[in-house]
């Protein structure tokens, strides 16, 4: 290994991730029925100029040719996840039409040596179920252990690797307290409901794979930020860090692997009246043993309870996209009135998001210490990328040096957390493709792979081939100034 080259431990996995109704398109193919997005997006102004996932990346019709892209980029894994409103449309009836597109996925991942990681549910809850209360309905937590067991029956034989939920705050908070992700309701408790439901799901979910199939590799993939006060000498930002860290972090980490809510939280959240919420045995079922933690982290926060002046205000980012409607929204956080995140100076994606890797570096040494390290289980980063705003030349190509500049600093966090004594065993890029990017429609580009929607031609950008070779070599560039091994226009042949 060249000393200009930082290793990676052997084994360690490269890959790259994606969501179904991100990605798919089909959306009234086979069988597939409403999710609670295509619903949503149809509000007017609730995402960028009407945008919706009808078509997205048309992945449905092209994965074979996405995974030989795969293939050819050195990934190694894949994790992707299945559409419940595909699979089991009125939430209650199997439709074989559906599953079987991921059988036939599953198969061309193996046949090119790339291991395919399965996660359950990427927030396509179906209409149908949310008709009936969504995730604030505890029957919603059954039906989803049953779609479990389900996939499982189909894809077990060659799936190894099984993620119950990805990112369950987003779907809780932003869902179903704030309004700003799908099914867009604006209400405390039903959003504290259905973070205990969906948790709730998990276990149920885990302890159901774990009954059919002792050997499977389980996990959970949560969203987790490094919550700063932004004056540490300050009573009230350190109170603001505290509420952040305990309804961003703790409220899922310490059931999953302590058994209990944090007791500041639910003194926080006790106004909301949740009498009845939990009931006997929840705590049991949602601590049910992992075999890995899936993190997904963008960045960290500067936390206050000060009011906003007229300057800072002026000089904050905004994470609006063009055509997108000033719509009332509420704040996710429904414990923490008054708190809010304060620009660092630090640089910002296209989402308007700080980019901070020591804070990554920070939290996986958290998580060793406190909960993975304790329970004896490695950690996985599942999602960490950047939008830009990517330029294309000529041919299609980006040269995106910004965004391989963040995938380069994020990944020495990765390692400098290994040399810390984190377990640490793998690595899924954000994301495999420009895709359907949730409230912001088209307008944010996440992907290494740049997706001409008029065309569906799919264009590796400098980042790819960056990370292609990273992957390959199983080591990181030395040094603080990466530069990109292609020319640009450089495409890679599918």
């Amino acid at each position: 290994m060249s000393s200009t080259q930082l290793p990676f431990p052997e084994g360690f996995l490269w890959g790259a991730a994606t969501a179904a109704y991100q990605i798919e398109g089909a959306a009234h193919t086979g069988g597939r029925q409403d999710s609670i997005w295509d619903v949503f997006a149809r509000v007017p102004g609730a995402v960028a100029d009407g945008h919706n996932g009808d078509v997205a990346c048309d992945h449905y019709r092209r994965y074979k040719e996405d995974v030989a892209l795969m293939d050819q980029l050195h990934m190694k894994a894949y994790r992707f996840s299945t559409s419940w409103a595909r699979c089991v449309p009125d939430g209650v009836t199997p439709n074989p039409e559906g599953i079987a597109f991921y059988s036939r996925l599953v198969d061309e991942l193996l046949a090119a040596g790339i291991t395919p990681w399965l996660t359950l549910y990427h927030w396509d809850l179906p209409q149908a179920l949310e008709d009936k209360g969504g995730w604030a309905n505890r029957d919603t937590a059954y039906r989803f252990a049953e779609y479990a067991a389900l996939m499982h029956g189909v894809l077990g034989d060659r799936v190894r690797i099984w993620t119950t939920l990805n990112e369950p705050w987003c779907s809780a908070f932003l869902g179903y307290a704030a309004g700003v992700h799908a099914p867009g309701r604006q209400d405390p408790r039903a959003g504290l409901a259905a973070a205990h439901h969906l948790l709730l799901g998990h276990g149920l979910a885990a302890r159901e794979l774990r009954r059919e199939d002792p050997d499977a590799t389980l996990g959970i993939t949560l969203n987790l930020t490094v919550p700063d006060p932004r004056d540490p000498g300050s009573e009230g930002d350190r109170d603001a860090a505290r509420r952040i860290d305990g309804q961003f972090n703790r409220i899922f980490l310490d059931p999953l692997f302590r058994g209990e809510y944090p007791a500041d939280l639910m003194a926080d959240v006790a106004h909301l009246g949740l009498a009845g919420l939990v009931q006997d045995g929840d705590l049991d079922t949602i601590s049910t043993p992992l075999d890995l933690l899936g993190v997904n982290y963008y960045h960290g926060e500067s936390l206050t309870k000060d009011p906003v002046d007229p300057v800072e205000r002026a000089g904050q980012e905004t994470t609006s996209a063009p055509g997108q409607a000033d719509r009332p929204v509420s704040s996710p956080f429904v414990a923490a009135d008054g708190v809010r995140s304060v620009p660092r100076g630090l640089p910002v994606t296209g989402m308007g998001w700080e980019v901070q890797p020591e804070g990554l570096r920070r939290l996986l040494n958290r998580l060793q210490a406190e909960y993975t390290g304790p329970a004896g289980i490695p950690v996985y980063i599942t999602e960490n990328g950047a939008a830009y705003d990517d330029v294309p030349d000529e041919a299609g190509f980006v040269d995106d040096q910004d965004r391989l500049g963040f995938f380069a600093a994020h990944l020495r966090a990765v390692h400098d957390a290994i040399e810390d004594g984190v377990d640490v065993r793998g690595y899924l890029a954000w994301s495999l493709l420009d895709n359907f990017e949730w409230s912001f429609g088209y307008h944010q580009r996440f992907g290494l792979v740049r997706v001409d929607y008029s065309t569906q031609e799919r264009i590796p950008k400098a980042s790819a081939l960056w990370y292609s070779a990273v992957a390959a070599s199983n080591a990181l560039p030395a040094g603080s100034s990466p530069v990109s091994p292609a020319e640009p226009g450089v495409v890679l042949s599918v």
